[in-house]
């Protein structure tokens, strides 16, 4: 079956003569695409009483459970999660810069990206729709900051020219008016076609119409956005699709508790609803295994496939 990376290889044809692999992807960010260098600001039981503590996201996602040893500063969620927020000096700003410095020693050859970083950067290359969905609270306009840095800075010109030509073969499969449009124009089309969602943020409870829980648990709120997305791809793809093509969605965290969540709610609400996805979730909670645990979630089953992303 031919993808659009192939086609950036060889001569164009006609989009709609060809099937295609229709792959979309939803990411969480810290610990599952990059080692994010913020910290969540909590406080510690110890045997002279509470005393701070800061931890990374992938230590909180260990112990956000344990109630009797941690809570958050001044039993405050906000104040725990203040540099998660557009707030502060930073301001929107902060989200950007520590993706800078997550990624600095990555661009640099001293360390990798975390489990699912290689699959998001061949998402983009790919041309991929994708939804960053993410427990942090910063805004929509945040988040696309750090993709659009990703993508400027982390992507090989040759990288950008195939993911130019794959996102022109889509924009003449679905839209049909790649030949009217710039480099520039087709990438900020596909980047405003992507969702960012920090599903703590203010924006994400007045965009979807309700309010969550906090910070503390997100999987409500990521299910949420899943469906969001879901719905999203389903409208994108309106007229687009030919005989013989594939659709599946993938969707990574590095949270066990989010990825049980999530594959159960995939399997008793989106499976009935979209029969015709194959739904594929990715445990990447174990930074030894490169990729993460693969699992796809096909009509009423669940297989178990630790193959990697694609």
């Amino acid at each position: 079956m031919t993808t659009p990376r192939d086609m950036s290889k060889r001569p164009p044809r006609d989009p709609g003569d060809l099937s295609v692999d229709l792959k979309y992807y939803m990411f969480d960010w810290d610990d599952n695409i990059l080692h994010m260098p913020t910290r969540i600001h909590l406080e510690r039981r110890t045997e002279n009483g509470w005393e701070p503590y800061e931890v990374s996201t992938a230590e909180f996602a260990r112990i956000r459970r344990d109630t009797e040893n941690y809570r958050p500063r001044e039993g405050d969620w906000d104040k725990a999660f203040v540099d998660f927020y557009d707030v502060g000096e930073r301001g929107e700003d902060a989200f950007l810069e520590d993706t800078k410095a997550a990624l600095a020693p990555v661009i640099a050859g001293e360390r990798g990206g975390a489990p699912s970083y290689d699959a998001f950067r061949q998402a983009l290359v790919e041309g991929r729709l994708f939804a960053i969905i993410t427990a942090r609270s910063h805004s929509s306009r945040a988040i696309r900051k750090g993709v659009e840095y990703f993508v400027r800075d982390v992507l090989s010109p040759d990288e950008r020219r195939e993911m130019i030509a794959n996102l022109r073969f889509y924009a003449a499969r679905f839209d049909g008016n790649e030949a009217s449009l710039s480099d520039d124009q087709i990438l900020e089309n596909y980047l405003a076609l992507n969702k960012y969602h920090g599903v703590t943020s203010p924006e994400f409870e007045e965009r979807m119409g309700r309010k969550t829980k906090g910070s503390e648990s997100p999987e409500e709120a990521k299910q949420i956005a899943i469906k969001d997305f879901v719905r999203h791809v389903i409208a994108m793809m309106r007229g687009g699709v030919a005989r013989g093509d594939s659709v599946s969605i993938g969707f990574s965290d590095d949270d066990q508790k989010n990825v049980e969540a999530v594959r159960a709610f995939i399997n008793a609400e989106l499976k009935k609803e979209f029969p015709h996805i194959k739904f594929v979730v990715y445990d990447t909670s174990d930074p030894t295994r490169h990729n993460g645990h693969k699992m796809v979630i096909s009509g009423d089953t669940t297989a178990r496939d630790d193959t990697q992303h694609g």
